[in-house]
């Protein structure tokens, strides 16, 4: 018998399905998150969403990431989606996939039309790609430059040699087919499959002209992506997350991970327990560390710094860290708040905003999925 954790319910608040449903799916290390949506008078409306570790599938503890075989997953995917409390009504879905499992760089290429590009990108790209390119799924987009008046009389010289910056996204056919392979045994119908901070970026991050930095604290490591004007200037990963703040915990209190994990969720590092935060901000200290770094090198490139932290992720629910985030880098840090960009029932909005980091993820998923049906 699995120790699930799941969060979920409210389909019957919106009354009868008009237009047709849509899932996001994130399938992290320790959890699995899906988010069902629909569209109804012109926005989009929360149907069910839930949650369900993946640690007792492997053996582990809820919270702790797992490394599971494809049959595994797609069997938590199915417990998970016919809960009676989140009762995934639909096949049509739209997957995310994990940052670590792609390639992401910015090339330089010669301002010509999408149709020469179309030929030039795949070339140039091989540069850059550390496996042929037939193995890979492309994908690029010309970055857009900001428009600065004061360039107008600098046109001429410029024409000679203008350049433009392109993000190339690379996924391996192999990944590719694995999440197929457990989306379908899972009775999904799959109609892309994109890479989590395009997904997070949808549903918690603003048209900003300022940099904003994503911090997507999961289970095993920590995600950092600097993002201006819609574009990823700069991406970090941590090598430590949620569950090394749980092992903390373990250790230093002689507390199984049950318990720590229990601990950290209802009291974090919010000072009501001044040795837990104490050891928590330990673990953290390493991660501020490595962030400050990748802070640094962006303002030492670019000239610019960040405005805003964004907290995401399954960590970031964490009392106190929002504080932390604060004093560590002297500019404003909010939890994401995805849920935000849906119609939700009023009387569950504090749960909503409570759970929204960890449902960054699916929920720009589903968005994607919803918007390519209109």
């Amino acid at each position: 018998m699995y120790n699930k954790h799941y969060m979920a319910f409210l389909g019957k608040f919106f009354g009868k399905k008009e237009s047709p449903s849509v899932v996001g799916v994130d399938i992290g290390s320790s959890a699995i998150k899906v988010v069902q949506i629909k569209k109804k008078g012109g926005q989009a409306v929360l149907e069910t969403y839930g949650e369900l570790a993946l640690g007792p599938y492997g053996g582990a503890s809820i919270g702790q990431a797992v490394n599971l075989p494809q049959d595994k997953v797609a069997s938590a995917l199915f417990d998970l989606m016919r809960e009676k409390e989140v009762n995934i009504t639909t096949t049509q879905a739209g997957i995310s996939i994990p940052f670590a499992s792609s390639l992401m760089s910015v090339i330089e290429m010669p301002e010509v039309s999408q149709k020469q590009l179309e030929v030039m990108v795949p070339i140039e790209a091989r540069k850059y790609i550390p496996v042929p390119v037939n193995e890979v799924m492309l994908d690029w987009s010309v970055i857009p430059k900001p428009s600065n008046p004061n360039d107008e009389e600098d046109d001429e010289k410029k024409n000679a040699l203008k350049r433009i910056d392109v993000l190339v996204v690379a996924i391996h056919n192999d990944t590719i087919a694995r999440y197929q392979n457990i989306i379908q045994k899972a009775g999904l119908e799959p109609s892309f499959f994109e890479i989590e901070i395009f997904s997070t970026m949808r549903s918690v991050v603003d048209e900003s002209l300022t940099p904003v930095m994503v911090m997507d604290m999961g289970a095993a490591s920590t995600k950092l992506y600097i993002i201006e004007r819609g574009i990823i200037r700069a991406s970090h990963t941590v090598n430590r997350g949620a569950q090394d703040i749980t092992s903390a915990i373990s250790q230093s209190l002689g507390l199984s991970i049950e318990k720590a994990e229990i601990m950290k969720r209802e009291i974090g590092a919010n000072g009501e327990d001044p040795t837990l935060t104490k050891i928590i901000s330990l673990v953290l200290d390493f991660i501020f560390a490595e962030t400050n770094r990748t802070l640094l090198n962006f303002e030492k490139r670019y000239n610019k710094s960040v405005s805003k932290v964004v907290l995401v992720g399954g960590g970031a629910a964490m009392k106190g860290l929002n504080e932390l985030t604060k004093n560590a880098f002297k500019t404003e840090a909010v939890m994401g708040n995805p849920f935000g960009k849906l119609a939700t029932p009023a009387f569950i909005e504090n749960i909503l905003k409570e759970t929204g980091p960890e449902f960054a993820v699916a929920i720009g998923a589903a968005l994607r999925r919803l918007n390519d049906l209109n």
